[in-house]
């Protein structure tokens, strides 16, 4: 078992990137990031990261996981946000594999993000069931119980009062609509207190860009589950995807 992989988070509008000490969830040498290739088509990703990897000089052996904002079901990439619809339903993982000649791990983003918030960050050592989710254009999640990966929870999608959660509640809906963090709350309360219920779990993690100003809204939410500001920030999808290397 490799102690280091390369951790790359794929994103509408960026490719970031590391290499990876999976023990301790550092950072070896300095983030990568390039802009994600107009259209987002599978074949200019994937050049892209051969040339990402290709920057970072690591083995030939060294394994990659790379965290993609798709559900993933047996490497296949099921949905496409912000990016080519050429990936719903695609083989990914054995594209990459095919073209890099390396051994591969595709992760949903969220799932990567959650994962090294247990691993390595805002709930490390929390037993029971952790539930992530980020905020941003919509909503993902991710669910952990006792460090074991839930894959491809899609919470954000839940409907309530007869909306789909994320198009009342997400970061980008309060910028759109002017919301104050206030106003927001109010929307994040019906939220998380519905899957709080659904749940029961032992503590929420809220990631994503707005995590910044947790002190602007966490405070004005009522729930008995605690809930916490995620410590990784733009570095959680990597290390999220490099520690999935090793649990494939």
């Amino acid at each position: 078992m490799s102690a280091h992989a390369i951790g790359i988070d794929i994103g509408g509008t960026g490719i970031k990137a590391g290499f990876v000490d999976i023990a301790t969830g550092e950072m070896l040498g300095d983030r990568v990031r390039v802009a994600t290739p107009h259209g987002g088509h599978p074949k200019d990703i994937v050049r892209v990261t051969s040339e990402i990897i290709e920057t970072l000089g690591v083995e030939k052996d060294t394994p990659v996981g790379v965290a993609f904002p798709s559900s993933i079901h047996h490497g296949v990439t099921m949905l496409a946000a912000n990016i080519s619809q050429d990936w719903i339903g695609f083989e990914a993982e054995k594209y990459f594999e095919k073209k890099l000649n390396r051994a591969i791990t595709f992760v949903n983003d969220a799932d990567a993000a959650g994962f090294a918030e247990v691993t390595y960050g805002a709930a490390k050592n929390q037993r029971g069931l952790v539930i992530m989710t980020t905020l941003g254009t919509g909503i993902g999640s991710a669910l952990i119980y006792n460090g074991v990966l839930i894959p491809n929870a899609e919470l954000g999608h839940l409907e309530i009062d007869g909306h789909d959660a994320e198009t009342r509640a997400s970061a980008v809906v309060r910028e759109r609509k002017g919301l104050t963090y206030e106003e927001w709350a109010h929307r994040l309360q019906r939220y998380y207190e519905h899957v709080e219920m659904l749940f029961s779990p032992e503590l929420f993690i809220v990631g994503g860009g707005v995590s910044k100003s947790h002190e602007k809204f966490l405070p004005l939410l009522s729930l008995r589950t605690p809930i916490v500001p995620a410590m990784l920030l733009n570095q959680a999808g990597i290390l999220g995807a490099a520690a999935l290397t090793q649990h494939d």
